[in-house]
């Protein structure tokens, strides 16, 4: 592919990074994407990672309508950041439980392994929604799929009262926030980062299905995107698309797109050892 340059197992499209950034793009995980040593790395995540997710607290956001969400708590007092994880379409539902579940262990439990605790302190808030994170068209006869639309989603804006809300609970440092989503929650990601522009300071994305925002509208936030290339639930031009409107406006977002990777493309991405650091890297201007 035209334009196509080579980062570590991964590849990242779109326009040529400028020479004199290029020590700010992460080294991937050594190995393929399909090799023994990379699933390897993914078995031994899943093992340290077991149990992570009792140490996340059952609470309830009240509002026009009742988000379940869990929160993580670190062992600090400090102001700490908060990273922020938008489940996929796996985690809907009013359980409070689905969200840290199935695929969704490697976004909400990567921040909490007892290593990175010790490294990056970080409270950690996975909502759940019954409805989405975007705005939905009512549906009509003939859809097979929901249609994004444009305004401010129901589960986005109660997301944005439960961090409000924390930010009043608890020491976090407001240039310290992160967001990071999968599959519907990485459509959530691109949504709140085009609505909320100056809010986090980084964002996460993987396999982000369509949303009605534009991809320049998130030009303010860096954000590390990742997609599988053999991905036949949302297609890799979704993600590339996005990527190459950004990099049009000026914004530097780094692209991974693994050869061979199907749509559980969080298992690669939340594994990857560079990011972690490479998000609490990051902190806002203002």
């Amino acid at each position: 592919m035209a334009g196509a340059v080579a980062l570590g197992a991964g590849r990242v499209f779109g326009q040529r990074p400028d020479p004199s950034q290029s020590s700010r793009e992460p080294s991937l995980a050594p190995g393929a994407p399909t090799s023994a040593e990379r699933a390897a790395l993914i078995e031994s995540f899943r093992a340290r990672s077991d149990g992570l997710d009792r140490r996340f607290e059952f609470r309830t956001h009240a509002s026009d309508w009742t988000m379940p969400y869990r929160l993580f708590q670190p062992r600090a007092s400090d102001p700490l950041p908060l990273v922020v994880y938008l489940h996929g379409s796996g985690g809907q539902g009013t359980d409070n439980q689905r969200q840290l579940g199935l695929g969704n262990t490697f976004g909400t439990r990567v921040w909490a392994l007892p290593e990175n605790q010790a490294k990056y302190p970080c409270y950690v808030l996975a909502p759940q929604t019954d409805r989405g994170w975007i705005r939905y068209a009512p549906a009509e006869p003939g859809d097979t799929r929901a249609r994004p639309m444009p305004g401010l989603g129901d589960g986005a804006r109660l997301v944005l009262e439960i961090i409000d809300a924390l930010s009043r609970e608890f020491p976090l440092d407001p240039r310290r926030i992160y967001l990071a989503g999968q599959s519907m929650g990485g459509s959530g990601v691109w949504h709140l980062t085009a609505q909320q522009p100056r809010r986090f300071a980084a964002a996460v994305t993987c396999c982000g299905s369509a949303s009605a925002d534009r991809a320049v509208d998130s030009r303010e936030t860096p954000v590390w995107n990742f997609h599988g290339d053999a991905d036949p639930t949302v297609e890799p031009a979704t993600s590339r698309e996005r990527i190459a409107s950004l990099r049009a406006a000026g914004a530097r977002p780094i692209a991974t797109e693994y050869a061979g990777v199907g749509h559980n493309v969080w298992e690669w991405a939340f594994t990857e050892p560079a990011l972690v650091p490479w998000v609490f890297s990051h902190r806002r201007r203002d």
